[in-house]
């Protein structure tokens, strides 16, 4: 896999502490991996950015204008509700072909891992699974939907020593 199927565009330079960049490689290319699909032959946009940048945002494409932890934005529609999305194609010239825009937003991210008792890294690394999954045409509207996506989410996390995020935890 090359590093640079994910172009990192930095707003907050606190993203820099947890090396975005190599998160957003691992992370994504995982959940490429584990459907199959091989990095190399796409590309994926992520926008590391603050609570201010992610509500503007929110507000804009879905008329929401509050903080939230990560949007994504697919390329192409892939969606088949209740069934797997069909994946996408590679180009037959050898270009990459584009999946689409992720951003995450650090403050959001940060609270949520503090009150899930999680470490951030590992939050990250699951926001950043569950956008890759979005451009991909997966969803979590129905409960059959998000049956599927948050299956996956924990395969992929589990692939990379990543406790399932839905999972309850015994204590």
């Amino acid at each position: 896999m090359t590093a640079d199927f994910i172009g990192v565009n930095i707003e907050d330079e606190r993203w820099q502490a947890l090396d975005i960049e190599a998160l957003a490689q691992r992370a994504c290319g995982a959940a490429l991996q584990h459907l199959g699909i091989d990095p190399d032959g796409f590309e994926i946009g992520l926008l590391a950015c603050n609570d201010a940048r992610i509500a503007d945002l929110n507000a804009e494409f879905r008329g929401k204008g509050v903080p939230t932890n990560v949007l994504s934005w697919p390329s192409e529609e892939r969606a088949r509700p209740g069934e797997h999305p069909l994946p996408p194609e590679p180009d037959q010239s050898g270009m990459p072909v584009e999946l689409g825009d992720i951003a995450i937003s650090y403050e959001t991210c940060v609270r949520e891992a503090a009150e899930g008792g999680k470490e951030i890294t590992d939050h990250v690394t699951h926001l950043l699974v569950h956008g890759v999954l979005h451009l991909l045409g997966y969803d979590h509207i129905s409960d059959q939907d998000a049956a599927i996506m948050e299956g996956l989410e924990g395969e992929v996390l589990g692939k990379l020593g990543i406790s399932d995020p839905y999972r309850v935890q015994d204590t």
